[in-house]
């Protein structure tokens, strides 16, 4: 009996002293001050001492967690993403098991390039001695995403559609000219689908030098080939561009 009892004294002594041991069930809820304290967003750091440029970003809290880095979303307890220098606001959405959603934001500052951005090119790859696209008024198919029925881009994957990621377009020349069917004049494209759908943006701007389009929720969705395959289109309504390359970085 003795030695009963100096077991059951031996393991009360282990739990008295854990010092990690936490109840934060709370019914299935945290607080907002439990999921800070369990989570963080840093940057690395460069042989300078200041800010690089690439974002970590973890939680140890029960939560089901939706991190967005820049204009990328992130599903994950983990998530890391390499930026361009700049000022952002990490947010972090966390669905508790109670189904309370909870909202933290952590700005972060990316002051030097630590890890160099990868250009993953969809056209115009410098190894592929490609000619520049040139995009006329009211040429629907030379904007076209599709290996069938575009003049110069091919189809776009899946990855690049569900992954939100961001095309980068370096024109290299631009002109100005009247709207397709007759009016002011200018130099301006329709982010649309390649069967017509509703745009997805009407008379964007466009000039020499880089231009970023993201991929939205409503773009993947129509224009994937896993969800309704109608190809991203790029149509100019005013003028004319000519495009060296398109790609994304990552």
């Amino acid at each position: 009996m003795k030695k009963i009892f100096l077991i059951f004294a031996v393991l009360g002594a282990f739990v008295a002293c854990d010092p990690v041991q936490e109840d934060i069930s709370n019914g299935g809820h945290i607080s907002i001050d439990e999921l800070k304290a369990k989570t963080t967003v840093t940057v690395d750091k460069a042989a300078s001492g200041a800010n690089g440029n690439v974002v970590t970003c973890q939680t140890s809290a029960p939560v089901n967690a939706k991190w967005m880095i820049g204009d990328k979303e992130f599903i994950g307890n983990y998530a890391w993403k390499k930026m361009k220098i700049g000022e952002y606001t990490v947010v972090l959405t966390a669905l508790c098991p109670d189904g309370t959603e909870l909202t933290a934001e952590y700005a972060v500052s990316c002051q030097e390039i630590t890890n160099e951005l990868e250009k993953i090119y969809i056209y115009g790859d410098p190894a592929n001695g490609q000619e520049p696209a040139v995009l006329g008024p009211g040429d629907a198919a030379a904007g076209r995403f599709s290996d069938g029925e575009g003049k110069y881009f091919p189809f776009l994957s899946d990855d690049v559609y569900f992954g939100k990621k961001t095309l980068i377009f370096d024109i290299i020349a631009a002109e100005e000219g009247p709207f397709i069917w007759g009016s002011d004049v200018g130099c301006t494209c329709r982010i649309m689908s390649g069967w017509w759908d509703g745009p997805f943006a009407d008379n964007v701007p466009l000039s020499v030098g880089l231009w970023e389009l993201p991929i939205t929720d409503d773009i993947a969705n129509t224009c994937a080939k896993g969800a309704t395959a109608h190809d991203l289109d790029i149509m100019m309504t005013r003028g004319s561009v000519t495009i060296k390359s398109v790609y994304y970085e990552e």
